[in-house]
C-alpha cells in the first residue's frame, strides 16, 4: 500500500497539478462543472429543453424516454436525476427494475456491495409500498478511472480533506496503518460515485428515478 499511494503521488507531481478528479460520469460527462456547463454539454448529446420548464431537459437515455434535473450545492453539479417519463403497472415496473439490476450487475464499470437487489416475482409491490412503506431501490458504484494521473489526484485530495496526511507522512505509516488506511480509501472512492435507481409511486402507477451523485459536492452541512 506504501508503494501504491506513493507512486500514484509521484506520477501526480511529475506530470501536472491540474488534473481532474475522479468523479462519477453521466454519459461519459463528469457530473461537476456549475448547471450552465452541464446543461450545454448535455444538450449537444442531444437531450432538449422541455417545453413546459426550461429547467427540464428531455431525451433518450438506455432506450427510455426521460426527463433530466441537474442538482447544485453552491452552484456546483453533485446529481443528475432521470426520470422516466412512461408510466408503469406494478408488474411492469419489476420488470423494468430488475432489468436495470441485470445491466449494472453485468456491466464492468460497476461495482455493488448489497448482492441481489432485484425484486422477487412474488412479491406484491403495492402492498409494500402503500401498507409497508417499503423503498425499492437498488444502489451501484462506478469504478475507479484507469487514468493515473487523475487517480493519483484523487487520492492526495481524500488524504489531505479526510485524513489530514502529507506525502511524508504516509511513508512514516505501519504495515497494519498502510493496510486500513489500503479498504478506508478504496471504500471512499468508489462511495463517492454512487449511480442508484428507485420506484417512484403516483397514483397507483409507477416510474423509475436514477440517480448519478458525485459525493465531493454534496452539501455536509457547511452552510450551516
Amino acid at each position: 500500500m506504501k508503494r501504491l499511494i506513493l507512486a500514484a503521488m509521484m506520477i501526480l507531481f511529475a506530470t501536472t497539478a491540474n488534473a481532474q478528479k475522479d468523479v462519477t460520469k453521466f454519459l461519459g460527462i463528469p457530473v461537476d462543472g456549475t448547471k450552465a456547463e452541464m446543461t450545454k454539454k448535455l444538450k449537444a448529446k442531444g437531450f432538449t429543453s422541455h417545453p413546459l420548464d426550461p429547467e427540464v431537459l428531455e431525451g433518450e437515455f438506455n432506450g427510455e424516454k426521460v426527463n433530466i434535473l441537474i442538482g447544485t450545492n453552491n452552484n456546483r453539479v453533485y446529481r443528475i436525476m432521470v426520470s422516466d417519463q412512461k408510466m408503469r403497472d406494478k408488474t411492469d415496473i419489476r420488470i423494468r427494475f430488475n432489468n436495470l439490476c441485470y445491466q449494472f450487475e453485468h456491466n464492468g464499470n460497476y461495482g455493488f456491495f448489497n448482492g441481489d437487489q432485484s425484486i422477487p416475482q412474488d412479491e406484491d409491490i403495492y402492498y409494500e409500498m402503500k401498507i409497508n412503506d417499503k423503498r425499492y431501490e437498488a444502489v451501484y458504484y462506478q469504478s475507479p478511472v484507469s487514468d493515473s494521473t487523475m487517480l493519483a489526484n484523487t487520492l492526495i485530495e481524500r488524504l489531505s480533506s479526510k485524513y489530514n496526511y502529507t506525502v511524508e507522512q504516509v511513508a512514516t505509516l505501519t504495515e497494519e496503518e498502510q493496510a486500513k488506511l489500503q479498504f478506508d480509501l478504496a471504500y471512499d472512492l468508489i462511495s463517492k460515485k454512487s449511480v442508484w435507481f428507485m420506484i417512484s409511486e403516483r397514483y397507483g402507477e409507477y416510474s423509475i428515478l436514477m440517480y448519478y451523485d458525485n459525493e465531493y459536492n454534496r452539501s455536509n452541512g457547511e452552510d450551516l
